[in-house]
């Protein structure tokens, strides 16, 4: 499949309008705190590290099925394609080529859906 079918693939079917990217740093402490479990912050999900904003997603909303990426970095998660509390941490780099593929793939399902609103301090 050409790179042009692979992206089109994750498009959307009504596709948001979306801000331009940010790059502001967003601390770990304060990405934590992004998990959806209060309504004075929003809520995020850092994929290799660029952090998006998926606040009015259910999904990620206490109850929602992908809550436990709220607030973190689950590039390990995603990569592994795992639900798991204990892989939703963001070291990605020692995993094989067909997870890199996969995380890669939810990289592009995430920036075609939701704002990127920065990127996470180390």
């Amino acid at each position: 499949m050409s790179q042009v079918g692979q992206t089109k693939s994750f498009a959307p079917k009504d596709p948001p309008s979306l801000n331009p990217p940010q790059s502001t740093p967003i601390s770990l402490p304060h990405l934590a705190r992004c998990d959806g479990l209060s309504s004075s912050y929003p809520t995020y999900v850092a994929i290799k590290g660029t952090v998006f904003d998926v606040s009015g997603n259910i999904a990620y909303a206490p109850e929602g099925a992908y809550h436990v990426f709220a607030g973190k970095d689950p590039s390990r998660a995603l990569a592994l394609s795992s639900l798991k509390a204990e892989d939703c941490r963001p070291d990605w780099e020692d995993l094989g080529e067909k997870e890199k593929q996969v995380l890669d793939d939810w990289f592009t399902f995430f920036s075609k859906r939701y704002n990127i609103v920065g990127q996470v301090r180390k």
